[in-house]
């Protein structure tokens, strides 16, 4: 039964939701940044139930809501409370805040502390008006996070919901919960992402091994990518996930969505040209003289139909990031640019010039790395005398002019 605290004392509090699997630092330092720059009375952690837009595993209640309570409970302005684990039935935003406010004094302000990538998809939680109505919202970011079509969602929420959404800088969002899986599982230390205690309760209750860290859905599509890729294709596949999943974590981007596009974006390369040409055809593909000429280039576009078609995956974004890891593009997503880097420096690659100066701007600034990545592969293809595609060139203008306005 619910069991939800009185908060009429209070003139702000502040809701940090997630799925807490498991809470890590990152969680802590922006929940504790954000109560001391908007003055918040308290800050409330609520683990996620069965949220619409992933999927929580719920023998892992107990152990996220327990592991965010060992996380939080040396903060005396923290709590946690089990109202959307305890809830029945899907958990959305609307309800709980809608819940809690009846537990608060008329005139107290509620803000909603939430990764600044979830802002851009807030259309699609339930009853986003009434909920940006409700509470401020506030988005966390990475520091020198660049983002411009974040920037205009935010701006087109507040004009046409009147919603009040405040951007604010965070360290120590790159940690990612997703990481620490893939941690746990490959036996490597966790020792400073999360507290102390959460590390120890991992390793007690024997947290995260393979069932755990890898969904049914995840296992699918490992499984046809090992019959349908060859060996070394295969290791370079899962090279180029876990790297995508590394600068997720670095640049605030969904970790799913990049681990997955990581595993799928090769998924069209091992078959023969003919096969690609065929298969081209097949989803309709409109085929320019370069990619005619030079089919293996089709990989990448097809990749993302067949991802679609034989994977099931409808995520635009994934599928996007999955067509254009080979070419690039103008005005290219976070997710698109993460694929591409993965890609392009992942651990097993073999070593090729200005390979190492990509790998170290990779951490550093997306958009260069991308940009000295394009300039190479460029300048290489026309060293071997190759047609190059012009989506790789005008992804290459486009960034530069970016870079210019940046600086002017």
């Amino acid at each position: 039964m619910n069991q939800i605290k009185d908060y009429r004392q209070y003139d702000k509090i502040a809701i940090m939701g997630g799925t807490f699997n498991p809470i890590h630092n990152g969680h802590l330092v922006a929940a504790e940044s954000v109560r001391q720059q908007m003055g918040i009375d308290r800050v409330i952690f609520i683990p996620t139930g069965k949220p619409p837009h992933k999927n929580a595993n719920p023998m892992f209640n107990e152990h996220r809501y327990l592991m965010t309570v060992l996380a939080t409970v040396t903060n005396p302005n923290f709590e946690v409370s089990r109202i959307e684990i305890d809830r029945a039935g899907l958990t959305y935003t609307i309800d709980t805040i809608t819940e809690l406010k009846m537990r608060c004094k008329p005139e107290c302000k509620i803000y909603f502390i939430t990764g600044a990538d979830a802002i851009q998809e807030i259309l699609t939680w339930k009853e986003p008006e009434k909920l940006l109505s409700m509470c401020e919202f506030v988005a966390v970011t990475r520091p020198g996070y660049k983002n411009e079509k974040l920037v205009k969602t935010i701006k087109s929420l507040k004009d046409k919901f009147k919603g009040r959404i405040t951007l604010l800088e965070i360290p120590a969002l790159s940690i990612s919960s997703t990481d620490i899986r893939h941690r746990v599982l490959a036996g490597q230390t966790i020792k400073y992402l999360v507290p102390a205690s959460v590390e120890e309760y991992i390793h007690k209750f024997g947290l995260y091994k393979a069932e755990d860290v890898y969904s049914p859905e995840i296992e699918a599509i490992n499984a046809k990518l090992h019959s349908v890729l060859t060996p070394k294709r295969y290791k370079h596949t899962q090279g180029v996930a876990q790297e995508a999943l590394q600068l997720a974590g670095r640049y605030g981007a969904d970790s799913d969505k990049a681990y997955i596009a990581g595993l799928l974006h090769d998924c069209a390369k091992c078959l023969t040209d003919e096969e690609k040409l065929e298969l081209c055809d097949r989803y309709s593909l409109v085929l320019d003289d370069i990619l005619k000429s030079q089919p293996d280039l089709t990989h990448s576009f097809l990749g993302a139909k067949i991802a679609e078609t034989e994977y099931g995956i409808t995520d635009s974004e994934i599928l996007d990031a999955i067509a254009y890891h080979t070419t690039g593009r103008p005005d290219m997503s976070l997710l698109e640019k993460i694929v591409f880097i993965a890609d392009y420096i992942e651990p097993n690659r073999d070593y090729f010039e200005g390979l190492d100066k990509v790998r170290e701007l990779a951490y550093e600034d997306i958009d260069k790395a991308v940009i000295t990545s394009l300039e190479n592969t460029i300048n290489y293809n026309k060293k071997k005398k190759r047609l190059i595609h012009p989506l790789g060139i005008a992804a290459l203008e486009y960034l530069k002019r970016e870079e210019k306005n940046e600086k002017h």
